[in-house]
C-alpha cells in the first residue's frame, strides 16, 4: 500500500465541503475523492465520485470505504461542513499512523463560531471510551489494512451504527491514537450549551438508533471477554437493625434558592414505614446551612449534618450519610435542585426493593424549568436498560437515570467514590457487576434545569475532564469483567 489518501465525505450541496475538496486535492496526498450523499450531483468537481449512500454512518458505507480503497490511508469527514486542514495536516496523520500501527488517528482541532476560533482539545481513547458519543472530531484517519482487517465484522444492514461497530472492531486489534495538536478548522454544528445536549441518546426519537448501538457494543464485549450473562446474586434484604427503613439523601453546598423546595418535597412523602432525610451540608456560604437549620426546628426527621472533613466531594458527602448510625436500610438520592414527582416517590422504591430483592432501584424523571414547565425531551425513562441486557449496555452510555437509590448494608460495603461527578455512575456499574438492578419506568423525580446547574454550560476542558473519568470508570469495570469471566476475581 502506498502513503496516498482516498477521501471519503459527505456532500449535500453546502459551499464550504467544495472548499475542503479543492484544499485537499492541492496537497498531492489525495488519490481519490468520494463524495456520500443520499441525493444530488457531483457536478464535475475534479477527482471526485459520487456514492449515493442511505446513510454516512451505516454498514453500506462502511463495505464501501473498504472495497473503494486502493491506497494506505483513509480520511472520513462525518460532517457536511467546512474543514480547513492546518500546515502540513495529511503529512502529520500519515506519519503519526505510520509511526504507531493505529487503526485509527485524529486530533484535537479548532471550532469557528462566528468570527472566532476556539480550540477543542478531544481526550485519549482507552479500552473504556466505548460510548457511542465518544468524540474524535469530525476528521477520522484509518489505516487501510485495519479496515481489511476488521471487514469480516462488518454488519451491513446496520443503518446507524456501522461506523461506532467498525471503531470498536479496530479497537481490539490496533491502538486508536490521538495527536495533541489543533491540526484542522471545522464550523461547529452543534452550538447547544452542554446540558442541552447531555439527554440526546435518551430521547426517544433516538430509539432506533440506540437499538443498533447496544447490539453492536454487547457483541464487542462479547469479543473482549467483558459480557456478563443475566445471572445474578441473591441479596438478603433483611440483614441489619435499622431504626429507619429509609433514608433519603441530599448532599449541598450553596443551593439557597432550591435546598427548601428538595426538603418539603421530601418531608411530603406518605409511607407505611418510618423514614428520614440526612441533608449533608458541605460548608455552604450563601444561607443555605441556615434555611436547613429553621427547616429541622419544624421537622424532628430532617437530619442536618455539617461534616468534619473539608475536601469532600459529592460521593463524599453520600459516605457521611450512608454511615451515619440514623440512615435507614435503603438510601434514595435527591439532588439539592430537583424535587420528587409526588408523595408516593420514596414508597414506590422501596416497593420495588421488597418486590424484586434487588441491591439498587433505579427510576424515571421528568425535565422542566426552575417553574417546572416541561422541556424537552420531557420524561427520561432509560428503557435501553433491560434485565437482561442492562448491565452490559451500561457500559455504552454515561448515566443510569434518577432517582437512584441503594440497599443500605451493600453500599456500606463498597463505598462511593469522593468525587462530585460520575461517582453514581460508578457505583452503578460495580453494583450491577455481580446484583441486579431494579427500574421504575413512570416519572417519580423532577429535574429541574436552570441556568445553576453543575452541567448547564461547561466548558470543553470540564466535559472533557468528566467524559476521561467516565471512560476510566469504564475501564475499571470492563478490566473487572474480564477477571470475573476468567476466574481470576
Amino acid at each position: 500500500m502506498n502513503n496516498k489518501v482516498t477521501v471519503f465525505l459527505p456532500y449535500g450541496g453546502n459551499e464550504y465541503t467544495l472548499k475542503t475538496v479543492e484544499e485537499l486535492n492541492s496537497t498531492g496526498l489525495v488519490e481519490k475523492i468520494f463524495l456520500l450523499t443520499q441525493q444530488g450531483q457531483a457536478g464535475g468537481i475534479k477527482n471526485c465520485e459520487l456514492v449515493e449512500v442511505e446513510n454516512i454512518f451505516g454498514g453500506e458505507t462502511i463495505e464501501i470505504l473498504t472495497g473503494k480503497t486502493q491506497t494506505g490511508y483513509v480520511l472520513l469527514l462525518t460532517q457536511d461542513t467546512l474543514v480547513n486542514f492546518g500546515q502540513f495536516a495529511l503529512e502529520r496523520f500519515i506519519d503519526v499512523a505510520g509511526a504507531t500501527g493505529a487503526g485509527i488517528v485524529y486530533s484535537d482541532y479548532y471550532e469557528l463560531k462566528g468570527e472566532e476560533r476556539a480550540a477543542h482539545p478531544v481526550i485519549d481513547y482507552q479500552s473504556g471510551s466505548i460510548r457511542d458519543d465518544f468524540n474524535f472530531g469530525p476528521v477520522l484517519f484509518f489505516s487501510k489494512d485495519a479496515l481489511e482487517k476488521v471487514k469480516k465484522y462488518n454488519e451491513s444492514n446496520y443503518q446507524f451504527a456501522g461506523l461506532y461497530n467498525l471503531r470498536l472492531n479496530i479497537s481490539r486489534y490496533y491502538p486508536l491514537v490521538r495527536v495533541p495538536e489543533f491540526l484542522y478548522t471545522t464550523v461547529e454544528p452543534d452550538v447547544r450549551k452542554s446540558g442541552e445536549k447531555l439527554f440526546d441518546y435518551v430521547n426517544p426519537k433516538n430509539r432506533d438508533v440506540q437499538i443498533e448501538m447496544e447490539k453492536a457494543a454487547t457483541e464487542h464485549l462479547k469479543k473482549i471477554g467483558a459480557y456478563l450473562e443475566p445471572k445474578f446474586k441473591e441479596i438478603d434484604l433483611s440483614g441489619g437493625n435499622f431504626e429507619f427503613e429509609a433514608s433519603v439523601i441530599i448532599p449541598v453546598k450553596n443551593r439557597a434558592k432550591t435546598i427548601a423546595d428538595a426538603v418539603e418535597s421530601v418531608l411530603r412523602q406518605r409511607t407505611d414505614f418510618p423514614f428520614n432525610l440526612i441533608v449533608v451540608d458541605n460548608h455552604s456560604s450563601d444561607g443555605t446551612t441556615e434555611i436547613l437549620s429553621d427547616l429541622k426546628k419544624k421537622d424532628a426527621r430532617l437530619i442536618h449534618i455539617i461534616p468534619q472533613r473539608l475536601d469532600l466531594g459529592i460521593g463524599g458527602c453520600w459516605n457521611e450519610a450512608v454511615h451515619h448510625e440514623k440512615c435507614g436500610r435503603f438510601a434514595i438520592q435527591l439532588d439539592s435542585d430537583d424535587i420528587y414527582f409526588d408523595e408516593q416517590t420514596v414508597q414506590t422504591v422501596v416497593n420495588l426493593f421488597r418486590k424484586e430483592k434487588c441491591a439498587m432501584v433505579v427510576g424515571t424523571y421528568k425535565l422542566t424549568d426552575f417553574k417546572l414547565n416541561d422541556i424537552p425531551p420531557g420524561i427520561i425513562d432509560h428503557k435501553e436498560w433491560t434485565p437482561d441486557n442492562g448491565r452490559n449496555n451500561a457500559l455504552r452510555i454515561n448515566g443510569l437515570g434518577a432517582p437512584r437509590a441503594f440497599y443500605t448494608p451493600l453500599l456500606r460495603q463498597t463505598k462511593i467514590p469522593n468525587v462530585s461527578y460520575g461517582e453514581d455512575y460508578a457505583l452503578g456499574l460495580a453494583i450491577s457487576r455481580h446484583y441486579q438492578i431494579g427500574r421504575i419506568y413512570n416519572p417519580i423525580y423532577i429535574c429541574r434545569r436552570w441556568e445553576g446547574n453543575t452541567d448547564a454550560a461547561l466548558s470543553i476542558e470540564r466535559q472533557n475532564t468528566h467524559n476521561l473519568y467516565k471512560d476510566r470508570l469504564r475501564t475499571f469495570e470492563i478490566n473487572a469483567r474480564q477477571k470475573l469471566n476468567a476466574g481470576l476475581s
